[in-house]
């Protein structure tokens, strides 16, 4: 995060305030995400020895670009994948500590890494189940979106890193909000999650996280 976005960053979760803890929510599953996901807190196991993991990766990547993700997105990574339980994790944009979590939630899925869409290599017709982007390294044009919409099922989730973190990611975020094809979605400033459950009423979700 640079240093400006630092320094607003306060501001913006005292502007979102009164998005925290699911309050005024009234569909249940949105309810359920926000308050038993998005703040859960409780005390993997997994957390004890990740922090371990995540040196490690930095000293194996050591001279290499590597981004030390937050432990509070980070954590919210593992949560999401241990929810979703996906055969496929597709990881864009920067070697980060992320890899570490993403892969900790659910050790027998396939982990795919790659700096750039162009590198992802998935067989025609598989779905992802599980998709991080980090935005701010990984550019996401209109049909990178749209291929990347074309490869999800009712029970993949989308997860977007930086969609408040300037006027192009705002604009993509909007797309992403607004296809036919996606579901619920929320917008926690650092992250956007995307679902593709049809059977749940489409509605946009801003949560303080």
């Amino acid at each position: 995060m640079s240093i400006i976005r630092k320094l607003k960053h306060p501001f913006i979760w005292l502007s979102r305030f009164r998005n925290r803890c699911g309050y005024g929510v009234h569909s249940p599953f949105a309810f359920n995400f926000i308050t038993n996901v998005i703040y859960e807190r409780l005390p993997y196991y997994a957390y004890r020895t990740l922090p371990m993991q995540e040196r490690e990766l930095a000293r194996h990547n050591k001279g290499k670009m590597f981004f030390r993700e937050s432990r509070k997105v980070s954590r919210l990574l593992f949560r999401l994948v241990n929810m979703a339980q996906p055969d496929v994790i597709v990881h864009v944009g920067r070697r980060s500590s992320a890899a570490v979590y993403l892969q900790a939630a659910k050790t027998t899925a396939t982990y795919l890494y790659a700096e750039s869409f162009s590198e992802v290599s998935l067989n025609d017709g598989m779905p992802i189940d599980f998709l991080f982007v980090d935005a701010e390294a990984a550019l996401l044009t209109a049909q990178v979106l749209d291929n990347l919409l074309s490869r999800h099922s009712s029970q993949s989730i989308y997860v977007f890193r930086g969609i408040g973190y300037g006027k192009e990611m705002k604009a993509c975020w909007k797309k992403l909000q607004d296809d036919e094809r996606t579901g619920i979605t929320f917008d926690l400033y650092d992250l956007g999650i995307v679902f593709f459950d049809k059977k749940k009423l489409k509605q946009h979700y801003t949560v303080n996280f």
